[in-house]
């Protein structure tokens, strides 16, 4: 069920914005968006600032990387919003569809680098269990994974498991290819900020 808030309780300038945005983009602010937009001073502006740099910030991974790493979390937590927001950015900063497809199909049997195959599985337990062990950190270390590669994986991470539990909790719009195509190029360009 949507939470309503999400559809009021802007200020004008903000509804400016939102204005602005669908006569240049020809689509309504994608309710990720939106909420960032609702009490910015108390959720909005810091989550826009640890996820950017979460997915954007200085990092060993690649941003098809990274935004793999949200759309197999998102995938993990059963989340279509961020699952379909975040395997359109892996697919357009990859350019290899895919590949994409392939992790979130089968993570074992993907095509991908043991190194990131072992964080997505760490990544994986981590969401679905709430916990990981010394050993699951060594798996992948041995997997030639960096100790600040796995620190910026649990970024993203910790970053998506919010996401998602908002997306669910206030019944984010899940949009058609096109307009999940149009948000992963924005992104792309612009970040999280």
């Amino acid at each position: 069920m949507r939470l309503d808030i999400l559809n009021r309780g802007y200020s004008p300038k903000t509804k400016v914005v939102f204005g602005v945005v669908r006569l240049f983009s020809g689509r309504p602010l994608p309710d990720a968006a939106k909420l960032v937009f609702y009490r910015p001073d108390f959720y909005g502006d810091r989550a826009k600032e640890f996820t950017h740099e979460a997915m954007r910030g200085p990092s060993d991974w690649s941003v098809g990387d990274r935004e793999l790493m949200a759309a197999y979390v998102s995938e993990v937590n059963g989340t279509a919003f961020c699952v379909g927001a975040h395997s359109a950015c892996a697919r357009l900063a990859y350019q290899d569809e895919s590949r994409v497809a392939a992790v979130l199909a089968d993570l074992e049997s993907a095509p991908i680098e043991e190194s990131l195959r072992a964080t997505l599985r760490m990544l994986g337990t981590l969401t679905r269990d709430g916990a990981v062990g010394a050993d699951d950190v060594r798996d992948v270390l041995a997997a030639g994974v960096s100790p600040k590669q796995v620190r910026d994986a649990l970024a993203v991470c910790a970053a998506f498991t919010i996401t998602d539990r908002l997306a669910d909790a206030f019944g984010f719009e899940v949009l058609d290819r096109d307009g999940f195509d149009a948000g992963a190029k924005y992104l792309l360009k612009r970040g999280y900020r």
